[in-house]
């Protein structure tokens, strides 16, 4: 455990009070006993160390020591993955891949060619749980949300929105097909607010979909020869993306 995300900010005595599935975490299968430190992130992002103070049949008790070091905002622009719904349990592994990585938000949908279909919000208290699980694993300062899975024109309503709040956005579609030969170091070369991938289910994205993307200003690329799992593409895609935005300061476009 690298750190353990904490729900609740702590009460005016400094102090945490943990039931539940936290306190199983902690008590029955870390093992931690009263006197001992571990590793926590607050509400806000800020790093802390809890010193457990006491223990009983059903909650922890922990006194709560901030860091000195306050949270410094992310040296990158945000970065949202937009995921068609794929099917069976593989949502799961792109979700918990995603917050291990640092992304900021998850916005599932339902293409053309997703065989999973919307069911409200039934799955999205287990990808908040995923999310919770990889963060604290990881240590990702990042608080990566995720929104209930949206229908396509859904999707597009939240582009409008994420064009509202970061009006240099730059939206990028990661297509099994070459739609234009420009690189991902031209498309990202323009130091972007935030950037959001778009990636494609089982079959990828239709050619009308494509077409939709590309008319509210998406971006195509598609990276190598190679026809990848979803899972695969969400992960390959978020990561050429976060890596070119981390090393940008040290190569130019021509």
């Amino acid at each position: 455990m690298k750190q353990f995300i904490l729900d609740a900010v702590p009460d005016r005595s400094g102090r945490v009070r943990l039931e539940g599935g936290d306190y199983r975490y902690l008590v029955r299968v870390r093992r931690l006993a009263p006197g001992e430190y571990f590793p926590a992130r607050l509400p806000g992002g800020d790093e802390a160390a809890v010193r457990i103070v006491s223990i009983d049949n059903h909650a922890l008790v922990g006194e709560v020591f901030p860091s000195e070091c306050t949270r410094q905002p992310s040296a990158l622009p945000p970065i949202i993955l937009l995921q068609a719904l794929p099917k069976g349990e593989k949502m799961d592994i792109i979700v918990r891949q995603a917050a291990e990585g640092g992304i900021t938000e998850i916005v599932p949908f339902a293409s053309e060619f997703s065989v999973a279909k919307i069911k409200g919000n039934q799955r999205l208290p287990r990808w908040q749980r995923i999310i919770r699980e990889a963060r604290q694993q990881s240590g990702s300062a990042e608080a990566t949300e995720i929104q209930m899975p949206l229908a396509m024109d859904g999707l597009f309503t939240h582009w409008e929105r994420l064009k509202t709040r970061w009006p240099g956005v730059v939206g990028l579609l990661f297509h099994h097909l070459p739609l234009a030969h420009e690189s991902l170091h031209r498309y990202l070369g323009t130091y972007p607010e935030a950037v959001a991938v778009a990636v494609g289910p089982e079959g990828g994205f239709s050619p009308a979909e494509a077409e939709r993307f590309l008319a509210v200003g998406f971006k195509p690329f598609t990276i190598g020869d190679s026809v990848l799992r979803t899972e695969t593409a969400a992960l390959y895609a978020q990561a050429a993306v976060r890596i070119l935005l981390a090393e940008r300061d040290s190569w130019e476009t021509k």
